[in-house]
């Protein structure tokens, strides 16, 4: 533990990509997912599992601020809950709470695409089993949980129009943390700079411009995550229409 804050720059692992422990914690989510999958219609599953995802989540982020706090570490430039999958985390909490489906058309793009881009290119200074590598593998997990849970358990769907309905959100959450980012000088959803570690962003170009490209991308990486649905939904009208012509 360190006692005052510190560049965390310095402590960065640049060996964490795609190392065992990473591996292992990419096996765990999978394993995970296929269990929720499973046991998807088990009638204790709407009981224990939702309220176990909320734990995950609310129980994570608790975890991390005393963390910052008890050592010192908290900087307003850094720890905030402004970015995406921080933002995505309290969504997921709201959405498990209320079975609400419009902030599941949401998180459903804004969080598998965020977490998931997250666990497999982590941003993470520290390895198994620090505490922050523990957090960050909880909480991003969780919150892929949490927008299978209500795929699979509660049985939402999203729309075409949901597409519309996340990017309009991303782009309002977007022009707040910026405001954010000027009043903290922090880097939030890396609106203000790219990120340490590798990721997407490396490929679209210098400051500001990966920004407007980041949209294009981010809007493509949303019709990708509703390609299923629109199959779904084609298969399903051709199996209508073929048992109504027979």
């Amino acid at each position: 533990m360190f006692s005052t804050y510190t560049d965390p720059e310095a402590y960065m692992d640049g060996s964490l990509l795609f190392s065992a422990s990473h591996i292992i914690s990419l096996c765990v989510t999978l394993a995970l997912l296929f269990y929720l999958f499973l046991f998807r219609n088990k009638p204790w599953m709407k009981r224990v599992g939702r309220w176990l995802i909320i734990l995950g989540l609310a129980g994570s982020e608790i975890w991390l601020n005393y963390w910052y706090f008890s050592t010192n570490m908290w900087d307003i430039r850094y720890t905030l809950p402004f970015q995406l999958c921080s933002i995505c985390l309290y969504l997921c909490v709201w959405m498990l709470l209320m079975r609400q489906k419009w902030v599941f058309e949401v998180v459903y793009f804004l969080g598998v695409g965020g977490a998931l881009q997250a666990l497999l290119t982590p941003e993470l200074f520290y390895d198994f089993p620090h505490f922050r590598f523990l957090h960050f593998f909880i909480a991003h997990i969780s919150i892929i949980l949490a927008v299978f849970y209500m795929l699979w358990v509660e049985k939402f769907q999203v729309k075409f129009k949901s597409v519309w309905k996340a990017f309009a959100a991303l782009n309002v959450i977007a022009l707040v943390v910026f405001l954010v980012n000027l009043l903290t000088g922090g880097n939030y959803m890396f609106l203000a700079e790219k990120p340490t570690n590798a990721s997407l962003i490396d490929f679209l170009g210098p400051y500001p411009w990966y920004i407007l490209w980041l949209e294009l991308v981010v809007l493509a990486i949303f019709l990708l995550l509703y390609a299923p649905f629109f199959i779904k939904e084609k298969l399903k009208a051709y199996k209508h229409e073929k048992s109504g012509v027979l």
